[in-house]
């Protein structure tokens, strides 16, 4: 990778960190070259995004296949969610350049899930009544249901 980002030139340790550097990130020398000797085989995210800023290219590049492919999948359930209306009205608040983490992804669609479940009667749900359109009254506080009228 480092002959095909850098052609025809040696760089170093001190130059990639100095690289990551100017590009905002932090990355040490010596732990770089520990990672070309092949010393380090499980870097942290924060290296790899480190990495990434060195290499110029997404610091997902250096992840293993299995765990970029959940990310998509999750990205992508979200989106088509999004765009059928099951999904809306999401406040970026706190974001970073790389928008929702898969695991925040993840967790909005087992809610959902888990929702259309209890309106449904599915597992756990019990039936809840309404219809699908029914939003929940903000004041209305968690409770046991009444039981119903003879």
């Amino acid at each position: 990778m480092v002959e095909k980002t850098f052609p025809g030139r040696k760089i170093s340790g001190r130059v990639f960190a100095d690289l990551v550097k100017e590009r905002g990130g932090s990355l040490s020398h010596s732990y770089f070259s520990n990672i070309l000797a092949g010393k380090v085989t499980h870097p942290s995210e924060e290296i790899l995004r480190a990495l990434g800023l060195g290499f110029g290219v997404d610091w997902r590049f250096f992840k293993e296949e299995s765990e970029v492919v959940d990310d998509v999948v999750a990205g992508l359930q979200f989106l088509a969610k999004r765009r059928t209306g099951e999904i809306s009205g999401i406040a970026a608040r706190g974001l970073d350049d790389d928008g929702l983490p898969p695991e925040l992804l993840q967790f909005a669609l087992s809610l959902l899930e888990d929702t259309k479940a209890r309106r449904s009667g599915g597992p756990g749900g019990g039936g809840g009544g309404g219809s699908a359109d029914t939003k929940p009254d903000a004041d209305a506080k968690p409770g046991p249901e009444p039981d119903p009228e003879p």
